[in-house]
Order: structure tokens, then sequence, then C-alpha cells
């Protein structure tokens, strides 16, 4: 029993354990296998306790045999990536200036997550600061290539099966990137969707929680646990959380219609996606439909990095002051391109949200969802780089709903991901849309297997 459990989804250990088949100690001892397999190669956790991980599942296998209720994510493993805090638990922020740093309270969605019975697992690898120097984390489809970043042990950790689901923050591409390269899916929802109070701030104004998981509806599950109004961020709202799990285990009411977009100035796309991109295309038909983006979609790339560079010139400025020498060349860069940065200008970059979404809202009134690739390619050979987020960070400027879905592969295998884009706020319509996708298409390179399309 022990080993299969990490091949189950995170919704049928759930169910499992709601039924009394297994046990949350079960489940934890199973995922603490795997790790013991796999980490020494994949090294996805910069903190890992087993005994403490055990002793939450205990704690939970009593309550349920006391008759107690039970949380929507009782027993089920999760990954924190190493920059959320939690209480009494390291969390180093991926740099030697937070060495030793240890929380005194949870994240807000750590809260939340214990709140729902989830087993904190452990810390989950980033790379420093959430930025762009690479981790330690190596791909789990191919150890000499990189995982993405920045949530890159959170990708590799759930690709891996040491835990079936975990948490991470996108700012540019940090969520889908890693998804795409690690072939899990990645969902990063509308901005203010999830609080996040008790998270290092790169970019008040683009950082974002998101979730990675094997499936659709194991992200709608744990991304649903997450949302919700945060007093401590001002991003968030009180309303109720839209039903993100029923809706990715709804069909749509009709066939969706997506937009198929080529993305401003890209990057070098392998020859082998834009195949894969083109079988999609012929075998959803009428249902996709190539459609330009509006022209200020060219500026975006550079008003996301103005954005991002400004504000982690001042969010990341104690840590300049206390530790510049231990900072990589990326991140001193990049503050130092910050710091130059006019108000002018930085307040003037603030309005192309605004302006970016008036543009998608023509394109929403008649497709459900946008389409294009999640990352250039596979992941890039060698460990120097993390990949390229240039296929990411537009949607993040916008704060618009993103999934990653694993789609495609080369014919060795690597994950290549595709990314369907929502409208803010219409979280749970696409996460069904997602869901419908994945039902129809088994994707590989060559050759797209099919369900009929209907």
């Amino acid at each position: 029993m022990g080993d299969d459990l990490t091949n189950l989804s995170a919704v049928q250990l759930r169910d499992r354990m709601a039924a009394g088949a297994v046990s949350a100690t079960d489940v934890v001892t199973a995922h603490l296998r795997r790790i013991a397999q796999t980490e020494p190669q994949l090294q996805a956790w910069a903190w890992l306790d087993g005994d403490y991980a055990l002793a939450q599942a205990r704690a939970l296998d009593d309550r349920r045999r006391a008759g107690a209720a039970i949380g929507p994510l009782h027993g089920l493993p999760v990954g924190i990536k190493d920059v959320i805090d939690t209480a009494k638990v390291p969390t180093e922020n991926g740099t030697a200036i937070d060495k030793g740093r240890v929380p005194s309270e949870d994240a807000h969605v750590v809260a939340r997550l214990r709140a729902a019975g989830a087993v904190i697992m452990g810390k989950t690898v980033t790379t420093e600061m959430a930025y762009l120097h690479p981790s330690k984390s190596r791909n789990p489809h191919d150890p000499t290539r990189t995982p993405g970043g920045s949530s890159a042990g959170s990708a590799v950790a759930v690709a891996a099966g040491m835990v079936p689901l975990a948490v991470g923050t996108q700012t540019g591409g940090s969520v889908i990137r890693p998804a795409s390269y690690c072939g899990v899916v990645g969902f990063k929802p509308s901005f203010g969707m999830i609080g996040r109070s008790g998270i290092l701030p790169q970019s008040p104004f683009l950082d974002t929680v998101g979730v990675f998981a094997r499936d659709v509806a194991d992200a709608a599950l744990l991304a649903e646990v997450l949302a919700g109004h945060d007093p401590a961020d001002p991003a968030t709202s009180p309303g109720p959380v839209p039903r993100l799990l029923q809706a990715a285990g709804s069909a749509p009411p009709v066939r969706p219609d997506l937009a198929l977009v080529e993305m401003p100035a890209p990057p070098q796309t392998d020859p082998r996606l834009r195949a894969a991109l083109e079988e999609l295309a012929g075998l959803l038909g009428d249902r996709a439909e190539r459609v330009a983006l509006p022209p200020a979609f060219a500026e975006a790339q550079a008003i996301r990095t103005r954005i991002n560079q400004a504000e982690m010139a001042k969010c990341y400025y104690s840590h300049e002051r206390r530790g510049q020498a231990l900072m990589s060349g990326e991140l001193t860069e990049a503050m130092a391109a910050g710091k130059q940065i006019l108000a002018r200008d930085y307040i003037a970059a603030l309005d192309w949200r605004g302006v970016l979404n008036a543009g998608l809202a023509r394109m929403f009134e008649r497709y459900d969802a946008i389409l294009c690739p999640a990352s250039p390619g596979p992941a890039p050979d060698g460990l120097a780089s993390t990949g390229d987020s240039a296929f990411n960070g537009v949607w993040t400027l916008c704060g618009t709903p993103v999934v990653g879905l694993p789609l495609f592969q080369t014919e060795t295998g690597l994950p290549m991901g595709l990314q369907l884009v929502g409208r803010v706020g219409d979280d749970a319509r696409l996460l069904r849309t997602a869901a419908w996708l994945m039902a129809q298409v088994d994707g590989t390179t060559p050759g797209l297997k099919q369900e009929e399309i209907a």
C-alpha cells in the first residue's frame, strides 16, 4: 500500500482518508519514503523533518478517531515555498542573509492550510529571495536541466511524487514556468484572491501566491482552501470564496472557444513546441481561433520589469543593508536598476494593468480563455539559468488567472507546458475550461492523443 499512495491524486487521497481506507500517517509515511528515494538527486527541500510531519499526521488521525470534524485537506502533505513563514520552522528565503531565521507566526496561507487539516511537510527550495539566481534543485525529468524558478522546489516535489500538493509564489513566471519544465499543473489565481501576509514581499503590485498539483482538480482543491480575505493584505477583500473544485469537476455548458495568441516579441520558440501547438490547433478546429493581442501588449514585458525592479529596490533594501556582499550578481544588478527608475515612470507603469485588461475585455467577450505556450520549450540544458519567463510575466502584470497544463512533451520525454489565461476574477470558469481541455488531450509530441472533442 505504502508507495502506491504517492501515485494517487490529492482528491483520491482525501477521499480514501475520509472513508477510513488509509490513515494520514500512512500517507505521510509513504511520501517520506518517496522523498528518501529521490531527494539526494533532486534537492527539492530547504527544510524537512520527518518526525515533524508524522507528528501532525498522528494528531490528525487521533482527531478523526475521536469523531471530530475533518478539514478539506485532511492528512494531505503540502510543500511550502521557503519565502512563506512557518511558525517555529526555519524560513530563510533562499539567502544566507536570513540563515537561521525562524518565524514566530505562520503566514496567512499556512494558517489556512493547518485549519484545513493539511500536513505541513516541510519547506521547498526557492531561488535566492524568489529572484533569478539558480537554486540547488534539479529537474526530475533530467537532473542536468533546470527545474525553473523561483518556486523550483515546489514544482520538483510535486513532479517527483514527494508531495501531492505544494504552494509557490509568482512575480514574473515563478509558478507557471517551473510547472511547465517539470510537467505538473501550476495555477496562478487572479491577483488578490489569496492573501500574502507573512510572505517575503518582492513586488507587492505583482506578487501572487500560486499552487502546484498533478491535475486541475487537485490545484482547484488547494487554491480554494487558500482563497479568501486576508485582513493584513490590502489586495484581498471580503467576499465569498469561489467554488473552484466544483467548477473544475463540472462540464462546460457549451464547448469552450479559445483564442490562440502569439506573445509579443517572443524568445526563440522550440520547433517541437510549435509543432505540438499546431497539432493542438488542428485538433481543436474551430474551437481555437488565432487572435492578435492588442498593440499595447508589446510594451508589457518592459513595464512589468520596471515595476518589479523599482519595488524590489524598496522591499529588499533592509536585506541589502544587512548583507549586500551575500547577494548574487543577478539580485544586485536588479536592485541597482530599480534605484535608477524615476518615480514618475514607476507610477505611470502602475496604470498599465488597467490599460491591458481593457484590451483583453473584448477578447473575453468572445473567448472563454486565451491559449499560449507556458515557456519557449522544454527546460534548457544546464543549470546556469532558471529559464525565460517572457511568456508569463505579462499575465502577472495583468493580474489574470493562469493555469499551466502539462500537455506536451518532446520525443525524449521532456515536458513542455501550455497556459490558459482567463479574465480577472473568472478563476472558476478558467479551471473548468482547463479541466475540459485536459480531458480531451493526452499531450505527446509527435502525435497528440485525443478523445472526441464534443
